[in-house]
């Protein structure tokens, strides 16, 4: 008895403890998530400057600025860009190294740091891709070109990542490829986002470019149906109302005839109907009575 009621005690005291711990990692993670700034957007490179949006109006948050080539592992911080206050960061005077590199921004604040957020190219350059964008009937064309400096220097190990998604929602990796793609079978009426980046040897070079997004136009068929049924109804209505118009003006009157109700007279009436007939006679006409009628050619006849 003594040994049941002791592992029954001790089952409740780890219990306690168990639960005492989840409370407190609950907590934890609650004040960590309230005290994790939001980190910034619209993170972008044009002409060697790179400039961001704060995600948080806290004029005690600090940004830091990394960089990293494509071969590298780690990242590196910008010399000049880090714990600044500032939104941007002058990053062709601040890195002397030869080569094309990526960056990303994170904030600081309270002792956190937010997850950091990759720029972007607003234009192309040699170590960001040059690409345009056709909608057409159900599908997309994203244009790209060899002409660069990478292909010529890695030849078929230089290729361009295709980065695709509705407008809203995050983009997938959609394939590599060196040269122009075409995709087919899109929702018609809906607005596609497209991301091109450079890769050597399978890995991500350089700046990506900033996406571009385009609205998908209707098939051709779908628009031609669309035509030859609007085409239809507005002669059905050039036919109709005409037609409509004739009739109601000058067979009116059969038009009536023809909608009003057929009227018979019920049988049980017409022993009511008789009854209340008169039967007419003129007093001053004389006439004989007749007691019986002969066929023709009888001796009666005669």
């Amino acid at each position: 008895m003594w040994r049941l009621f002791s592992y029954r005690n001790g089952f409740i005291q780890n219990e306690a403890v168990m639960i005492f711990l989840f409370f407190c990692l609950q907590a934890a993670v609650q004040v960590r998530s309230e005290g994790t700034p939001p980190p910034p957007r619209d993170v972008h490179v044009d002409k060697g400057q790179l400039t961001w949006t704060p995600g948080s109006e806290d004029a005690d948050l600090t940004y830091r600025v990394g960089y990293r080539s494509f071969d590298a592992e780690r990242w590196t911080a910008v010399p000049g860009c880090v714990e600044i206050h500032s939104n941007s960061c002058n990053i062709s005077a601040a890195v002397a190294e030869p080569g094309c590199f990526m960056f990303r921004v994170r904030v600081q604040g309270a002792g956190m740091g937010s997850p950091p957020v990759r720029a972007c190219s607003s234009h192309g350059d040699s170590c960001s891709p040059v690409f345009s964008l056709t909608p057409g009937p159900g599908s997309l064309t994203v244009h790209l070109s060899r002409n660069n400096s990478l292909s010529r220097m890695y030849g078929d190990f230089a290729k361009h990542r295709i980065y695709f998604g509705k407008e809203g929602e995050s983009l997938q990796i959609y394939g590599d490829t060196a040269a122009s793609e075409f995709m087919d079978k899109l929702e018609a009426e809906q607005r596609y986002c497209v991301q091109v980046q450079h890769i050597v040897y399978g890995k991500p070079y350089g700046l990506a470019s900033c996406r571009r997004c385009e609205t998908v136009r209707a098939s051709d068929d779908s628009r031609r149906a669309a035509i030859i049924a609007g085409v239809s109804v507005v002669l059905a209505l050039l036919l109709l109302v005409p037609v409509m118009a004739y009739l109601l003006i000058f067979h009116q009157r059969n038009i009536k005839q023809f909608l009003r109700p057929p009227c018979e007279i019920s049988l049980f009436l017409e022993p009511e109907l008789r009854t209340r007939i008169p039967i007419l006679s003129n007093t001053k006409e004389h006439y004989d009575p007749i007691s019986s009628i002969s066929p023709p050619g009888s001796p009666d006849s005669a």
